[in-house]
């Protein structure tokens, strides 16, 4: 299951809608919904995650949540690690052959120290434009 298939069944759940009634709302298959819930389809297009924002009445954080869960969820991940370490090499193979079999514990470890060591975002246009003048 993927990030967005999780919280698109949680989202149909806690409301009592079926996948059938989702599906003909979102003008879509509910054997495709039924793939994106079980992470056997790609990452949503950035036009359905709308649609799925605007049947569900997303907004602000909400909406923003579901479309960065929607980045987050390729079942099918490539790692380019061209130009990297041997460490950092090593450590993607490492990582693509034990990743199911790790408890959640772990991946909620490795979770914490990957967003305290995230880049900080640049700095917008316009912000960065301001402090100049």
């Amino acid at each position: 299951m993927t990030p967005f298939g999780a919280r698109l069944r949680t989202l149909r759940e806690e409301r009592g809608i079926t996948l059938k009634y989702l599906a003909n709302a979102l003008q879509v298959s509910a054997a495709y919904l039924s793939a994106l819930e079980h992470g056997k389809r790609g990452a949503p297009s950035a036009g359905l995650v709308y649609q799925v924002n605007e049947f569900f009445g997303l907004i602000w954080d909400e909406a923003d949540e579901l479309a960065i869960l929607a980045r987050l969820s390729n079942p099918r991940v490539t790692v380019n690690t061209a130009g990297l370490t041997p460490e950092q090499t090593a450590l993607a193979n490492r990582l693509a052959q034990t990743i199911h079999r790790l408890p959640p514990e772990t991946v909620a470890a490795l979770h914490a120290i990957l967003d305290t060591t995230a880049p900080t975002q640049k700095p917008r246009l316009r912000q960065a434009a301001r402090k100049v003048r």
